[in-house]
């Protein structure tokens, strides 16, 4: 009975030894399989048991409503549409964090741009921003602008402004052509404001509307609000100067047909700084680009290689044409009858602008050496005048003289 016991109990600890032989090296299957496979073990328990977190992506609302003739956002495909929103609605909101269904930071980045270039009326938002994008099963970006007021601040902000624009808006018929229209805005931009470098907010309309002094960015955002209200497509367009500054100006619809205009090369004060001669007449608007076309813009503009803009090929609606300063032939007994004209009222100035370099190069001839001293001669005869005094600006780039007559000693 005792051996069997014995036996018996030799075979259970037999049993007992295999056993736990077989359960060791379970157990160390299972070490091995936990140590090469743990990340994945790790990855399919999170997925299948804890809840994922959500991505706080913006929530569009009510911005929808103004997207009609935004020409940024037209460009734009359905995808890239949303993006837009969704930034556009971010910024309304003045969110620190922007989560945008977008992989792309860059390219995020630049639609950023495109709302700032689609609506003058963000002041509050300086036009920089982080971008950071993050991948996964769901990918997105995060924008992080920069705000340049708070709730109260911007609220204040915008009363001046309504009051100045409507102070503006008072001014033009409802029923002007859309040529007026664009006239009118580009002279009560020059009129009033300041071409100013150190001006505050000089990146948007507040420096027009509140502080009245500016620099390229304001001009045409201010250009852009005005005429949006006024009922005229009108969009903003960056690039660069011909000597590779930074430049912004606007495409506008005149007529049914694409112009430029750069209301800030209008204004006589940037005119000053930019060297040209107009010291003595601080209150001659040059028109030479307000509406023109492609050819007249890009002797001097460098639209952003990134910006799809349509052709610009006519001048119909620019200033010196509609109102026959703009000759296509030059004949010295006109040009004659235009200054003695001018000279009868005593106006000033006359303004010769011509439609190519080598007609100007003619008309430049027979002005300065013939036709300019028999019209001063007329002036000293019609006023009694022992002596003429005048100034011009000789701009060859434009194709453009500029003749002031003084009409005292």
């Amino acid at each position: 009975m005792m051996r069997k016991r014995k036996k018996s109990g030799c075979l259970y600890a037999l049993l007992a030894l295999l056993t736990s032989m077989l359960v060791v090296c379970l157990g160390l299957m299972a070490c091995a399989f936990f140590i090469f496979q743990g990340e994945d073990v790790k990855e399919q328990v999170m997925d299948q048991f804890a809840e994922k977190e959500k991505i706080p992506f913006q929530q569009i609302e009510n911005v929808q409503e103004n997207i009609a003739r935004k020409y940024y956002y037209e460009q734009l495909y359905q995808e890239e549409q949303t993006v837009y929103l969704e930034i556009l609605q971010g910024i309304q909101e003045n969110n620190a964090q922007i989560y945008v269904h977008s992989s792309d930071a860059k390219r995020t980045n630049l639609l950023f741009q495109y709302v700032l270039r689609d609506y003058p009326e963000i002041f509050w938002c300086d036009g920089t921003t982080t971008a950071t994008s993050y991948g996964g099963d769901e990918e997105y970006t995060v924008l992080e602008p920069v705000y340049l007021y708070d709730a109260e601040e911007r609220d204040e902000r915008q009363g001046q402004i309504d009051a100045a624009s409507a102070e503006c808006l008072a001014g033009i018929k409802a029923d002007a052509s859309d040529y007026e229209k664009i006239l009118y805005v580009y002279e009560y931009i020059v009129d009033t404001v300041e071409y100013d470098l150190d001006a505050e907010d000089n990146q948007n309309i507040c420096s027009v509307f509140v502080g009245r002094r500016s620099v390229c960015a304001g001009y045409s955002k201010a250009t852009q609000y005005l005429l949006e209200q006024m009922g005229i497509f009108c969009t903003y367009v960056t690039g660069k100067t011909e000597s590779g500054q930074s430049h912004a100006w606007n495409l506008v619809l005149c007529g049914g047909d694409y112009y430029y205009v750069d209301t800030t090369w209008g204004d006589p004060v940037f005119q000053e700084q930019e060297g040209e001669e107009v010291k003595k007449n601080l209150d001659y608007i040059s028109y030479d680009y307000m509406c023109c076309d492609d050819e007249e813009l890009l002797r001097t503009h460098i639209p952003d290689a990134d910006l799809k803009l349509p052709e610009c090929t006519k001048m119909d609606c620019n200033y010196y044409v509609v109102n026959g300063m703009y000759y296509d032939h030059y004949d010295s007994g006109e040009a004659m009858a235009v200054m003695n004209n001018m000279i009868s009222k005593k106006g000033s100035p006359v303004v010769f602008k011509f439609s190519n370099e080598d007609l100007y190069e003619e008309a430049h001839k027979d002005i300065f050496e013939n036709v300019i001293h028999e019209a001063a001669q007329s002036l000293a005869q019609m006023y009694g005048l022992s002596q003429v005094k005048y100034s011009y600006i000789d701009d060859k780039k434009l194709n453009k003289i500029v003749i002031y007559w003084e009409y005292e000693e």
